[in-house]
């Protein structure tokens, strides 16, 4: 009986890797290698829905300049990602999106893309943007996780390590409490540290990478971004806490990195 149960166990760590070998993709512009189990129309279901369920239970703006800047600068950015797929042949990736660009009241410096193209900015980072290349910098970066996959790939992860590369439908059926708690960890709700950290750290850097580009292709110019997270890194009054035990790469080294990738932005910018 536990030869047969090893037996067992060992055949779904190979299929959990077979499937993972399959579903390897990579992500557009840096050409790193990631590996996505999910299926776009079931991860787009599940944001759409997240992300309506969030702004029906939350105080949108009513300030009309604030908000007309935020869907203006996401549109954009929105315009750039669309044209610059279809320049590569790569339309059918973005199937499905449903833009949407909303601001909220909220004191907490944020902002927020879900999968589809699901932006929220908070009205607290608003005053650290200060105008409207400030917000592109923000919105690229934002736009460059969904656009990424990124969670799909911190979903793709949680399933092969903690529910053995179970399928997603299932997976929400049996375990919908485990289920749940992966799709918050991978959009960045709470944190953890362990096996997914390091993940969320490559996946801030290579969203400031291709946000710097994806602002320059909307016509922002992208050495604004050194400035911007210069302010972010003030405004936090170095209450940071330290990089291995934060989801985000400290504020000097994502400032050494933007400054390193400004010159391939540029290109983009100047075309």
């Amino acid at each position: 009986m536990k030869t047969s149960a090893l037996s067992a166990k060992i055949l779904v760590v190979v299929a959990a890797f077979s499937i993972a070998f399959l579903s390897c993709s990579r992500v557009p512009i840096t050409g790193r290698k990631q590996i996505n189990l999910l299926p776009s129309s079931q991860m787009l279901s599940m944001s759409f829905q997240q992300y309506s369920d969030f702004v029906k239970t939350s105080k949108i703006s009513t300030n009309a300049a604030q908000t007309a800047m935020v869907k203006k600068v996401g549109s954009k950015i929105q315009r750039a990602v669309e044209d610059y797929f279809a320049s590569k042949g790569m339309a059918h990736e973005l199937k499905g999106y449903n833009w949407e660009f909303n601001l909220v009241e909220s004191e907490e410096a944020n902002a927020w893309c879900m999968p589809g193209g699901k932006v929220v900015f908070y009205t607290g980072i608003l005053p650290i943007t200060q105008n409207e290349v400030g917000m592109a910098v923000v919105m690229g970066h934002e736009v460059a996780h969904a656009v990424a996959e990124h969670g799909n790939e911190r979903m793709s992860q949680g399933m092969l390590t903690q529910l053995g590369g179970m399928a997603l439908a299932v997976a929400i059926q049996e375990k919908p409490e485990q289920t749940q708690a992966l799709w918050m960890t991978a959009f960045g709700v709470g944190s953890q540290v362990g096996v997914m950290l390091p993940f969320s750290r490559l996946h801030e850097s290579e969203a400031d990478r291709l946000g710097l580009i994806f602002m320059a292709m909307a016509g922002y110019n992208p050495e604004e971004a050194v400035g911007f997270w210069q302010r972010m890194a003030n405004m936090k009054g170095g209450q940071a806490p330290p990089e291995f035990l934060s989801t985000h790469p400290s504020d000097a080294t994502r400032i050494a990195q933007i400054q390193k990738w400004l010159p391939e932005a540029k290109t983009y910018f100047n075309k």
